[in-house]
């Protein structure tokens, strides 16, 4: 067999390079369905205190405000912005951990991570970063040699398969096979890929940032939360720390799903009925938090409803969770702020989805689009399985 034939397939590579056993796994999607989830596991964060400058104890009516925003043509939410990822199992693989020989999985992910400018109404791509990404058990490199999975990563890019289709991979990223960690291999090499797609988010909005789009007329919404997590190399360094806050000022991060049990009343106790029973254009009071696992950062939450609960089917439905990372530790937000954001945000819900997403209730429809910008970019289930 020749050498092209041998190595025209990602596995093939592998097995050339990594000496693993291949026992030639059925390869499949690990990813869940779009459906509605409530995430009702424990929390790590720690309420504190109110982030606003007006102590509010009950919900906030913002009818009228919204009203008044919507016969005005000066959005200040204008830049949206959507991290993705599709992950595959794509093999079992024998690797010695020192005292034994174990089978561990090969995930495989497509990363995408998009951004989206509404000019004159009309919401149009402006970023867009995409990598292809394996994660291997850190046992593979049994020598522990340096730059070994680099020199793998370049392997995998010569495949004649690869090359025409203009495919390169970026990186293998190493999973941790220590027994002391808690999680499933699946689990830990999904996180790494989780983990890149995170990063990928992060320097987009530092591009962003750097090229001086964002601004007090011009809000960034991410999709999802923004307890990003340092790196160490900001955290060594108090400027650049602070630069790392910094690049938040102007971005808000908008949740579909969230833990509702975090919610609590005056007294610290756990109070989601809080959250249930907001009324259709309301909102709740802003809380501070902080997140132990994310150093000193604090933040800035509060809940918006954005669909009237009889056109719903769960409580949660039609509530979106708004963070804000604050800059300084004694940092709060204006409540006049906290209510003009709300209210565009309110007003960003139509129109809707119906049919193409259960999540639709909980939707702002130019976070919408830049999902679906997002997920048109990837590669087929079937043609990315092929390179395997």
């Amino acid at each position: 067999m020749s050498n092209t034939v041998k190595r025209n397939k990602i596995c093939d590579v592998l097995t050339e390079t990594t000496y693993g056993k291949s026992y030639k796994a059925y390869k499949y999607s690990l990813d869940a369905t779009d459906r509605p989830v409530i995430d009702y596991g424990n929390s790590e964060i720690t309420w504190k205190k109110t982030a606003e400058s007006t102590h509010y104890t009950q919900h906030r009516d913002l009818r009228d405000l919204c009203t008044a925003i919507s016969k005005r043509d000066d959005p200040i939410l204008s830049y949206f912005l959507d991290g993705s990822r599709r992950v595959f199992k794509v093999d079992d693989r024998a690797y010695y951990d020192g005292n034994r020989s174990l089978i561990y999985p090969i995930i495989a992910g497509q990363i995408g991570v998009g951004c989206c400018h509404r000019i004159d109404g009309v919401v149009k791509p402006e970023k867009f970063r995409q990598e292809f990404v394996l994660s291997m058990p850190d046992v593979a490199n049994a020598s522990g040699k340096p730059g070994f999975f680099e020199m793998v990563t370049q392997g995998i890019n010569e495949c004649p398969e690869l090359k025409r289709l203009n495919i390169k991979f970026s990186a293998i990223l190493p999973y941790k096979t220590a027994k002391n960690e808690e999680k499933q291999f699946a689990d830990r090499a999904t996180a790494c890929v989780q983990d890149r797609m995170i990063e990928n988010e992060k320097k987009l909005v530092a591009e962003l940032v750097h090229e001086k789009k964002l601004g007090q007329n011009d809000y960034l919404i991410k999709d999802g939360s923004l307890e990003y997590n340092p790196t160490k190399e900001d955290k060594a360094d108090k400027r650049s720390y602070q630069r790392f806050k910094n690049n938040y000022s102007y971005v808000l991060g908008v949740s579909k799903n969230f833990n509702p049990e975090i919610c609590v009343d005056n007294n610290g106790k756990s109070n989601p009925s809080f959250i249930a029973d907001l009324p259709l254009y309301h909102r709740t009071p802003v809380a501070c938090y902080e997140n132990p696992y994310l150093g000193d950062i604090q933040f800035a939450v509060w809940y918006v409803r954005i669909r009237g609960q009889e056109r719903t089917r769960s409580p949660f439905d039609g509530i979106l969770k708004v963070e804000k990372i604050l800059a300084d530790s004694d940092d709060i937000m204006h409540s006049d702020l906290v209510d003009l954001l709300s209210a565009h945000l309110i007003n960003e819900r139509n129109p809707t989805c119906y049919g193409s997403d259960l999540r639709w209730a909980n939707h702002i429809y130019p976070v919408y689009l830049t999902e679906a910008f997002v997920k048109s970019k990837y590669l087929s289930t079937e043609s990315f399985l092929h390179l395997f």
